[in-house]
């Protein structure tokens, strides 16, 4: 949902870029996971405050007191509980949930598989692994994406092969 960018002053705040919809969204969360990488199993940590600062959020965790140790932080991927999430309504999808999703175009031939989901600004972009080892990125905008079946795990696209 975010990842620590820095330490936010000298009392031990950190400083997180939000993946959220909304910037503050993060801050509704009592306790937050924090992991180096999206393969370590994380720890979870207290929020003892938090807020927004322009476009980002800033913090305070329970038992980070300098900004020594809020620095150590930065890189961290900040997470919440799954259970924690709002329900989904439908035709929604968390954009976690795409990643390991088959890209599939109008003709039927397979783009690859999502292997990540990445922000540039404007909108969201899939990043999708070729078998050849090869990737691409496909917007993941209305004019784009015709569907997401989750149940299939695909996500069904306006794309060619050779874009």
């Amino acid at each position: 949902m975010g990842h620590v960018i820095g330490p936010y002053g000298v009392r031990g705040w950190v400083k997180v870029a939000p993946h959220t919809e909304t910037t503050g969204a993060l801050a509704d969360y009592a306790t937050w996971w924090l992991a180096r990488g999206e393969s370590e199993e994380g720890v979870a940590w207290r929020v003892e405050s938090a807020r927004t600062h322009g476009d980002s959020l800033v913090a305070k965790l329970a038992g980070i007191e300098t900004r020594e140790a809020a620095a150590a932080l930065k890189g961290s991927l900040v997470a919440v509980p799954r259970e924690a999430l709002p329900r989904l309504d439908e035709g929604e999808v968390y954009l976690g949930d795409l990643v390991g999703m088959t890209v599939v175009n109008r003709c039927g031939e397979s783009l690859g598989e999502v292997a990540a989901v990445e922000s540039f600004g404007a909108h969201p972009v899939l990043r999708v692994a070729t078998e050849g080892g090869a990737e691409r990125l496909v917007p993941f905008v209305p004019a784009v994406v015709d569907a997401v079946d989750r149940e299939r795990g695909r996500v069904e696209v306006d794309w060619g092969l050779d874009y």
